[in-house]
C-alpha cells in the first residue's frame, strides 16, 4: 500500500514538473533563445539598431533584438528599397531621399526611447517572431504606442502583414502620406535638399575613399538638430580600408578623429553625424556643441593619422 501512494506522489510530481516546464517553453522560441511563452514585459533598451528595431535587455537578464510590429522605416545598414514606399521613385535621388529619412527615424528613435525602460508586448493575431527570428512587439512609453507614434509623424510605412492594430496603423499612414508627413513629402529633387553629391558623384581618393554626401542644412534651426548634419563616406575601391586615426575636418580646421579600429569593406559607408550619439559599424559621432557644415559652401578633407590628405571634397 505504502509503495503504490509513493508511485502515485511520484507520478503527481512528474505531471506538475512538466507542467512547470512547458508553461516556461515556448515553440515559436525553442531556436531563439527563448522568452518563454508571455506576452509582456518591461525591458531596457539597451541599444536602436535603427528606426524599427532595438536591442533590449528583459528582466532574466537576457538580451535580444526586438523588431517593432507592423511598421517599417527606411533601412539604414542595408541598401533602401523605394518600391516599398508609394510615391517615392526608383531613382538615386529617391533613394538619397528615403536614406535621409531612415537616419532621422534612427535618431527620434534614439530621443524617443535610448537607454529607457518600455513596456513591450506581443500581439496575438500576429506573428510571434518575424523571418529574421525577431520578437515582433508593440513599444510603449508612457502608455504611448511608439510603433504608432512612427506612423503618425511619417518616419515609417505600415507593413502588410496581419496584426490587431493593422486598421488603425493603415488609418495613421493615410492620414500622413495625406498631409505630405515626413519621408511622405518627397517631391522631384527632395533628396538633394541638403546634400551635396550622391551614390555616384562626390569626390574620390586614390585609395577608393570616398566623400559621397555631405547633409549640411538640418531640418529646423541647426543648432538644435545637430545629428541632421552628417558626411557619408564609401569605399568605392576593392580594398578593405582601415580609417584608424583618420581625420575629418572642415575648412575651418574643426576636425574630428575616427577611433582606432574602424574599417571600411569595398562597398560599405560610413556617415559621420555631428552631434553626439553611440557608435555603430555604420555610424559615428562627432559629438560638436554647435553645426560644423556651412549650409552655403565649405570643403571636407579627410586625411590620414600622419596628415596627408585622401580625398577633398568642395561643396
Amino acid at each position: 500500500m505504502q509503495q503504490r501512494s509513493g508511485i502515485v506522489i511520484a507520478l503527481v510530481v512528474l505531471v506538475v514538473l512538466g507542467g512547470c516546464l512547458s508553461a516556461g517553453i515556448d515553440a515559436n522560441d525553442a531556436n531563439g533563445g527563448g522568452v518563454g511563452t508571455a506576452t509582456d514585459w518591461t525591458v531596457e533598451v539597451v541599444e536602436v539598431v535603427d528606426g524599427d528595431t532595438l536591442k533590449v535587455e528583459f528582466p532574466d537578464g537576457r538580451v535580444e533584438n526586438v523588431r517593432l510590429l507592423g511598421v517599417d522605416t527606411p533601412e539604414v545598414h542595408t541598401g533602401v528599397s523605394p518600391d516599398e514606399f508609394e510615391g517615392i521613385p526608383e531613382t538615386e535621388d529617391g533613394r538619397q531621399w528615403l536614406r535621409d529619412w531612415g537616419q532621422k527615424a534612427s535618431e527620434w528613435m534614439i530621443q524617443r526611447v535610448a537607454d529607457a525602460e518600455v513596456r513591450i508586448a506581443t500581439d496575438p493575431e500576429a506573428d510571434r517572431r518575424g523571418s529574421y527570428g525577431r520578437l515582433l512587439v508593440y513599444v510603449y512609453v508612457d502608455g504611448e504606442n511608439v510603433n504608432a507614434e512612427l506612423l503618425e509623424q511619417g518616419y515609417a510605412r505600415m507593413y502588410d502583414s496581419a496584426f490587431a492594430e493593422r486598421d488603425r496603423f493603415a488609418s495613421l499612414e493615410a492620414s500622413a502620406r495625406s498631409q505630405n508627413a515626413g519621408l511622405w513629402g518627397y517631391t522631384d529633387g527632395a533628396g538633394g535638399e541638403g546634400a551635396v553629391g550622391n551614390a555616384d558623384g562626390g569626390a574620390v581618393g586614390d585609395s577608393g575613399l570616398a566623400v559621397a554626401s555631405v547633409h549640411a542644412d538640418a531640418d529646423g534651426p541647426d543648432g538644435d538638430n545637430l545629428n541632421d548634419e552628417y558626411v557619408v563616406l564609401e569605399n568605392r575601391g576593392n580594398s578593405t580600408l582601415d580609417l584608424s586615426g583618420y581625420v575629418v575636418r572642415d575648412d575651418a580646421n574643426h576636425a574630428y578623429t575616427v577611433p582606432d579600429g574602424i574599417e571600411l569593406r569595398p562597398g560599405e559607408r560610413l556617415t559621420v553625424f555631428t552631434g553626439s550619439g553611440d557608435a555603430t559599424d555604420d555610424s559615428l559621432y562627432w559629438g560638436a556643441s554647435s553645426p560644423i557644415w556651412n549650409n552655403d559652401g565649405d570643403v571636407v578633407y579627410v586625411e590620414t593619422a600622419n596628415g596627408t590628405t585622401v580625398v577633398e571634397y568642395e561643396y
